[in-house]
Parts: structure tokens; C-alpha cells; sequence
């Protein structure tokens, strides 16, 4: 469940390939590695014609090709380095490089009871603009509560067996959830921003009438796999359809001090390919912004890790090349919401990561919904709730449930659902504009704060 070494494979192997339409890796790496008591795969799996190379899916050639040549290495940790720097001297090999253990995006971490209260009145976000995204406009509006919409979770693990989770869940659709409680409050309490139930008691989500699943980042070894988890999500959905990643990962500011210095996996290259496969299948892919206070416009993040093949430029510069994903940062609420203060409403929270490629923000604090028990602590986890969700990985759900309203109504008049550029472009162009604070002025760019009826009006 620690680092990762990804190889990647030089341009000239890509017409060397098995049966099954998989790079063959040169036999003196297979053997290196089984000395090593390692082996080696392809990071992304696809469902192959038999004796083909053609991949039957909706996706751009040239992305699936630079997939096929990233590969894991499965070695202990402590064989990581060697083994990378002895791949990259061979022929065969463009690169090498170490990843480090993605986290989970919220920035931290009652009463006993069976019956579970209804808590839609301390869902702030829900309200109208500025103070929440209008989800209460887009309800009013047929399809504004996300119904046809398919959506995918990408985290560690979730609690199905909530309560307040009946509707609309489709399951563990890939990868193996986590044991750990706090992967699992995490991913409760995400699913409940976006699909809460329609219902008397709890929360409800922002676009309950969607279809959400999920796809653990984790193998049923306990390894960790971002890109590959990706992959398979995209595999699982279709155009217009929404993927939310809900990962960050320690960048090369990162110096141990929690998790200051963290930054969006798109920086590492085989989970930015990962997510151009997504969105140029027509996918919308939403992606925490992270929670390191770190400044992404940063000329640090123009060079590259140890073992990133001499191709790669930052991303986060999109004029040097574009995930197509929207970057979600995290702003304050409305001041005094349940009675604690974070700053001017909508202001840059201090550990939101941002820059020019921050597209959009969204509550970074105070976010009621399933999971935890701080709130409401029930019999158990099923009966548990929190007025307490944060980060980067509060803020990126509830701009998935604004773009899942927005699907599910241009599906409902049956007119075609926004593109990826399309619904990154109207989430930056409209909403409640960010405002400035001590310290953090708005030039620090977190983006507005969505407002569905003003989008609804664009649509």
C-alpha cells in the first residue's frame, strides 16, 4: 500500500505486442526483476479482441498506445529506488519513476441515537447563490436532480450500507475497498454530498436522482493503483457521464508537515494520461485541487521528478498541455455557518492548493453529510452523520452534484450534454466570485462558487 515505480516504455516497443494486445517487455527486465523476487505489469487493463491490437472502446488512439506503455513494478519498497535507476539505463525504458502514497483529500478529522433527525436545514450548500449552488432552483426544473446521470467515486473505500445511501447505488464497481474506518468515513461521506437520499431523514444529495458507483484505488493485495483505477472507471462510463477523483498525492515541496506540499495527481504521468483517456472519451472528470496551500502557477512544478521521461511538461501550465479535467479548490463558507467562522465567505481556505488551472471552488468546511458520527452517531455506521467535512475533498463532490444537475436536465430536453471543455468553460465564465482575505486575497485563484440557476440559464 506504499510508493509505486511506474515504467514507462520507449515509442518504438509499441508495435511489439502478445496476443492479447499487450507490450512485450524485453526478457532481460523480466529476468532482472525475478532476481529482485519482482515482477512487472502493464498499469491499465483493456478488454482486447482476441488475437488483435484494436481496443473496443470510444477513445482516442494515440492516448490508448501511451497507456499501453506504463507499467508497475511489484517490489518492496525498499528495492524501489535501486531497481528505478537501474531501468533507466536500459534501452528499452524512456522512463522510471517513484510515486508516492496518494492520501485522501479532507484536511482533518453526538449524541448517541436511533432515530436520525433531518439535517437539510444545515446543508448551507444547497441554498441559493452566493450563499450555497442553488441545488433547490435545479430541483424545480425537470431532470435538476441528476436522473440518467452516471457517476463514479474514485477513493479508498465507502459504507453502502448507510441509511441515508439506498437509492441509487450502484456498488463497488472496481477494486477492493480498504478495511481502514477512515477510507471508509471518507467515501461515506462523499457520496452522501452528491446522492444523498430523497428522503425524511439526513442529507440529501445534490443530485440524488443520479446513478453513482465506485472504484476503489486499492488491488486485492492492498496496492495502491490511481491511474489504473482511473482507467477502469472510464471503461465503466460513457459521454457526458462524470468521474470524481478524490486523491492527492505529497509533491516535490512536500517536507513531512501533514499534508502541506500535497498537489492533484495529474503532475505524475501515467495518472495524466489516466485522465486524458477519461475526458477525451467524452467524460467529465473532476478532480481535487489538493490540500497542500501550495501555489500550482509555482515554477518548481516545471521540473520534473526523478525518472519522468524527457517528454513530459507540467500540466499544471495547460498552455504546456491539458488533462481536461476540472480542478476544484476549497473555499470558506458563509461566515458563522454552525457557529464557526473560516474567513470572508468564498475566500480561499489556507490549506487550498491554487493557481490559474484551479477551475472552480466549493465549500471547503462545514459540509453536512453521511459518515463520521460527529454530527449524529446513531446505532452504528449506517446511522452516522457530520456537520465537519472539509477540503479539497468536500469541495470537489459538491461541484460533481452541480454538474450531474446540469446533465440530467439538457437529458431530460434531450438536447446533448455538455463536453468536458464545455462545463469547465461555464463553471469558470459564471457563479458567486471569489473574495478576498487576510493573507489570502483572490488573486490567489480558487475560482467562483457555482450557481445552477445561473447555469441552468446558460444551458
Amino acid at each position: 500500500m506504499g510508493k509505486q515505480l511506474i515504467v514507462m516504455t520507449k515509442p518504438d516497443l509499441s508495435d511489439d505486442m502478445d496476443i492479447s494486445g499487450y507490450l512485450i517487455i524485453p526478457a532481460d527486465i523480466v529476468d532482472l526483476l525475478a532476481v529482485e523476487q519482482s515482477h512487472i505489469e502493464p498499469v491499465f487493463q483493456f478488454q482486447m479482441q482476441a488475437g488483435s491490437k484494436d481496443i473496443m472502446m470510444d477513445a482516442d488512439q494515440s492516448v490508448v498506445t501511451d497507456l499501453l506503455r506504463f507499467h508497475r513494478v511489484l517490489a518492496p519498497d525498499e528495492k524501489l529506488d535501486a531497481l528505478a535507476k537501474t531501468l533507466r539505463e536500459h534501452s528499452s525504458v524512456e522512463a522510471a519513476f517513484i510515486k508516492p502514497e496518494a492520501e485522501l483529500a479532507r484536511a482533518s478529522e453526538t449524541i448517541p441515537e436511533d432515530h436520525i433527525p433531518e439535517f437539510m436545514a444545515r446543508q448551507g450548500y444547497l441554498h441559493p447563490a452566493p450563499e450555497g449552488v442553488d441545488a433547490f432552483y435545479a430541483w424545480t426544473v425537470p431532470g435538476g436532480r441528476g436522473s440518467g446521470v452516471q457517476i463514479i467515486d474514485i477513493e479508498g473505500a465507502w459504507r453502502l450500507t448507510h441509511e441515508d445511501l439506498v437509492q441509487n447505488q450502484g456498488g463497488v464497481a472496481g477494486g477492493f475497498p480498504s478495511p481502514d474506518i477512515r477510507y471508509r468515513n471518507h467515501g461515506t461521506a462523499v457520496l452522501g454530498v452528491v446522492s444523498g437520499d430523497q428522503n425524511s431523514l439526513g442529507v440529501t444529495g445534490i443530485c440524488p436522482d443520479a446513478q453513482v458507483r465506485a472504484v476503489s484505488i486499492f488491488d486485492a493485495d492492498g496496492n495502491m493503483d490511481t491511474a489504473r483505477a482511473i482507467v477502469q472507471a472510464a471503461n465503466l462510463l460513457g459521454r457526458g457521464d462524470i468521474l470524481l477523483i478524490e486523491i492527492h498525492r505529497p509533491g516535490p515541496k512536500y517536507i513531512g508537515n501533514g499534508q502541506m506540499g500535497f498537489i492533484p495527481i495529474e503532475w505524475w504521468p501515467d495518472d495524466f494520461a489516466a485522465i486524458q483517456f477519461a475526458t477525451r472519451k467524452g467524460i467529465i472528470v473532476v478532480e481535487a485541487a489538493g490540500n497542500g496551500g501550495e501555489n500550482l502557477d509555482d515554477p518548481v512544478y516545471n521540473t520534473p521528478d526523478s525518472g519522468f521521461p524527457v517528454s513530459w511538461r507540467n500540466p499544471f501550465n495547460r498552455q504546456n498541455r491539458d488533462s481536461g479535467a476540472i480542478v476544484v479548490g476549497a473555499g470558506a463558507p458563509p461566515e458563522r455557518t454552525h457557529g464557526r467562522f473560516h474567513g470572508p465567505d468564498r475566500s480561499r481556505l489556507g490549506f487550498s492548493n491554487y493557481g490559474q488551472i484551479v477551475d472552480v471552488q466549493g465549500w471547503g468546511e462545514e459540509v453536512t453529510t453521511t459518515g463520521y458520527g460527529d454530527l449524529h452517531r446513531g446505532s452504528g455506521e449506517d446511522q452516522q452523520f457530520t456537520d465537519q467535512f472539509n477540503g479539497t475533498s468536500s469541495a470537489s463532490p459538491i461541484i460533481v452534484g452541480v454538474v450531474g444537475c446540469l446533465q440530467g436536465i439538457l437529458l431530460a430536453k434531450r438536447k446533448p450534454r455538455l463536453t468536458p471543455a464545455k462545463a469547465r468553460e461555464l463553471l469558470r465564465e459564471t457563479g458567486s466570485v471569489q473574495q478576498d482575505a487576510p493573507l489570502r486575497p483572490r488573486t490567489q485563484r480558487i475560482g467562483n462558487r457555482p450557481d445552477l440557476r445561473s447555469l441552468i440559464s446558460r444551458i
